[in-house]
């Protein structure tokens, strides 16, 4: 029936299949769907996944899951809102394993969607203190994916880190630091640690697939010898609480007097 499908115009209609039935704008439902992969090759349960991210999204007008294809799943929204929320709490994980989300129009193939891009919060730790500040956490996770600059300030620092939300190819190995180099001529190991991290390849660093899915482990047949691991849990990050936050900002004494004291308006 699909391969059938695709090449309809092959076919001899007749007059009421060839005859054209013109689809308004306003014969379409209004809803806002994500198209979801779960690099996981557990069989997925529908039931499960509805009771997973119910309680987490809280959806005013709720949503519904529908299986699209082999471990992608469209998450379908009543409310635009609600779908921008989902959105912008990434990352999820189903099962210890990331959910990859995006937006869904239904212009193309499911198939033929990436989804290779996630959104992380990264804690970058250690930083000397008077380079401690959104510029410089943020000018180091350049080189990582497309960094989120609409943050704000109080969200952006914890104890001995700063906070950067980075948009990552998740195809590709996890960046576990950078080197910096002090105008002294001094190398700095810049460590990075990420929220809500979930279960990764500790082979190669990827988030698309596990390490018995990972191309070295079967090279290595399962072997890791004497090799040191490259990656790990220390790439998991404590959860950030803004409660905590360990910045407090005290406007000045001249602003605090205009507040409590503004100028009358013109007559």
């Amino acid at each position: 029936m699909e391969d059938l499908t695709k090449t309809w115009s092959k076919l001899k209609l007749s007059d009421c299949e060839g005859s054209n039935v013109r689809l308004l704008e306003e014969h379409a439902e209004t809803e806002w769907v994500l198209a979801a992969k779960f690099p996981t090759r557990r069989v997925l349960n529908l039931n499960a996944i509805a009771k997973t991210f119910s309680p987490q999204w809280r959806a005013s007008k709720g949503f519904q899951v529908r299986k699209e294809e082999d471990h992608i799943v469209l998450f379908t929204f009543k409310d635009q809102p609600d779908m921008m929320r989902v959105l912008a709490g990434e990352p999820w994980s189903f099962d210890k394993y990331l959910v990859v989300m995006q937006k869904f129009d239904g212009s193309k193939d499911v198939r033929d969607m990436g989804f290779e891009l996630a959104t992380f919060w990264i804690q970058v730790h250690d930083l000397p203190l008077r380079f401690r500040n959104r510029m410089v956490a943020e000018k180091l996770c350049e080189a990582l994916g497309t960094v989120k600059r609409e943050e704000e300030e109080t969200a952006m620092v914890g104890d001995r880190f700063v906070r950067v939300r980075v948009t990552l190819n998740i195809s590709k190995p996890l960046c576990r630091g950078r080197v910096i180099t002090l105008e002294d001529g001094k190398d700095l190991w810049i460590p990075f640690k990420y929220e809500r991290l979930p279960n990764l390849c500790y082979r190669c660093g990827c988030l698309s697939h596990d390490e018995r899915s990972c191309e070295l482990w079967s090279a290595s047949e399962g072997n890791q010898g004497e090799e040191s691991p490259q990656f790990g849990p220390w790439l998991k990050a404590s959860p950030f609480l803004p409660s905590k936050s360990k910045l407090v900002t005290v406007p000045g004494f001249k602003e605090l007097s205009k507040k409590a004291n503004p100028l009358p308006n013109p007559v």
